[in-house]
């Protein structure tokens, strides 16, 4: 069953409705506001060196902020390692995730992730997908329930990622935290998805939650019918990830699990909230943030919906 009407009515519900301020969560948790007498639009960004090193001593006049080509004035910038994070995890649970080592990786990334999440302020859930989108366990601070939760995901069907993500994305839009991400876990053979990656990848941004995949598996370079070939899943992914903010990763052995997940962990414990002043047009705006000191990378989401702010 396919659940692309309802992922759209969500996300232009969510995008017409939440703002200025997101809908209440389960656990009534503080945020950053910015203080402006106009209507600002934040986004979450990472900032690293040249040797991948988190930065964390920028100010708003280290960044420049463009809106369709356009200058645009940032009225605020904050940066809390303490704030609470909300994250979802979403697992492959297609019949391709039988195959190899895909379903030990998949639960080391989830270990390691819930391992390093402070149970006193942090949120997971667990999701999982075939050609549906599955929801194993809501939003929690006892991560025991999400561990207990990962020997019911099931290896079998087909696959809809980029619908898993969209839908997923959503519902994680409704955390009140500032630090959200989706966290993928997937081979990325995906063969059912009425979605593609580049509406997938519109959705998150849009509504500010960057979406993490962890590449386990072998992706098959000689796909089944119906199906990407293993590099074009690959592109599609790391795209899609990289327009939401966040970031595509190769896990598929224990050092390359440790150096990801020890990575994510980074982003969403270091990000900057950057609120900017919008122009006047409304609609779907590409936006970029780039550090004034070139040596230095921003990840930030690619695009916005001025006038749903």
């Amino acid at each position: 069953m396919h659940y692309r009407r309802v992922v759209l009515v969500a996300v232009f519900v969510l995008l017409a409705a939440l703002p200025p301020r997101l809908a209440v969560a389960q656990i009534d948790r503080p945020q950053a506001t910015f203080k402006s007498s106009v209507d600002v639009v934040s986004v979450t960004a990472v900032v690293r060196d040249k040797k991948g090193r988190v930065v964390r001593t920028l100010t708003p006049g280290d960044f420049v902020v463009t809106d369709q080509g356009n200058l645009r004035t940032i009225v605020d910038l904050q940066s809390d390692d303490q704030a609470p994070a909300s994250v979802a995890l979403l697992v492959d649970g297609s019949g391709s995730m039988r195959l190899g080592s895909a379903t030990v990786s998949s639960q080391q990334i989830c270990e390691m992730i819930l391992s390093n999440l402070r149970s006193d302020r942090d949120l997971a859930a667990l999701m999982s997908f075939d050609t549906r989108l599955l929801t194993l366990r809501e939003f929690t601070q006892e991560f025991d329930q999400i561990r207990s939760g990962l020997g019911e995901v099931e290896a079998f069907g087909s696959t809809s990622i980029y619908d898993a993500i969209a839908g997923t994305a959503a519902a994680v839009a409704n955390r009140t935290q500032n630090r959200r991400a989706v966290v993928v876990i997937t081979d990325g053979a995906d063969n059912a998805s009425s979605y593609s990656p580049e509406e997938v990848a519109w959705i998150a941004s849009t509504i500010d939650v960057p979406v993490y995949v962890f590449a386990v598996g072998e992706l098959n370079p000689l796909p089944a019918p119906g199906e990407r070939s293993g590099s074009e899943a690959r592109n599609a992914l790391f795209e899609l990830a990289r327009a939401t903010g966040g970031d595509y990763f190769f896990a598929s052995s224990p050092s390359l699990v440790s150096q990801s997940t020890n990575r994510l962990l980074e982003d969403l414990r270091h990000q900057y909230l950057i609120a900017f002043e919008p122009g006047t047009a409304t609609g779907l705006r590409r936006i970029e943030i780039r550090a004034r000191n070139s040596d230095f990378k921003v990840r930030s989401r690619k695009w916005y919906s001025a006038g749903g702010e």
